[in-house]
């Protein structure tokens, strides 16, 4: 079962690193990461795309990560009304009598061409991972030679976030 698990951390050297051995040990397939500044100074959000196998073993890595010495907060997002989103930068064979037929293909996924080289061009796409994926569908047929995506990131619509129960940690 895929969950999406937001964390707001200190943001500090090895909080990555503790945070991903505690998936390790469970044996928890992370299918993506992101992590980023927050509006607040010295604090970050991670948020974790991993394959659970029930809700109970959701429940005990939640409370798992709230252990952490420098986890503020977890939220499991998954089954909240949420905005998400990817980045991908697609490289794509693209001799110049095909970029206006790949125009085509992009134009309704609001994708744009961010780079044109000699024989290829670079797309760059956002949005939930199925419009990706099905993007790069669409554009396998022209031939990629290269894909990178940032994994999603993601936070609860407004009309549903609570209150920060965030705990006191001093920072010396």
């Amino acid at each position: 079962m895929k969950r999406i698990i937001t964390l707001t951390v200190l943001n500090q050297s090895g909080v990555l690193n503790r945070i991903t051995g505690l998936f390790t040990k469970r044996h928890y397939n992370i299918e993506s990461i992101t992590v980023g500044h927050t509006e607040t100074a010295g604090i970050s959000r991670i948020t974790f795309v991993v394959h659970v196998a029930d809700e109970k073993e959701t429940e005990q890595l939640t409370k798992q990560l709230n252990k952490q010495i420098d986890v503020l907060k977890v939220t499991d997002i998954t089954n909240q009304s949420i905005v998400q989103r990817e980045l991908a930068l697609i490289r794509v064979v693209s001799p110049p009598s095909s970029r206006t037929e790949i125009n085509g293909v992009i134009e309704p996924f609001r994708a744009s061409v961010v780079d044109v080289a000699k024989d290829s061009v670079v797309i760059q796409v956002t949005g939930e991972s199925s419009k990706i994926e099905a993007l790069i569908e669409l554009l396998k047929p022209y031939g990629i030679k290269e894909v990178a995506r940032t994994g999603t990131t993601a936070f609860a619509r407004g009309t549903q976030q609570k209150p920060a129960s965030i705990k006191t940690i001093s920072i010396v």
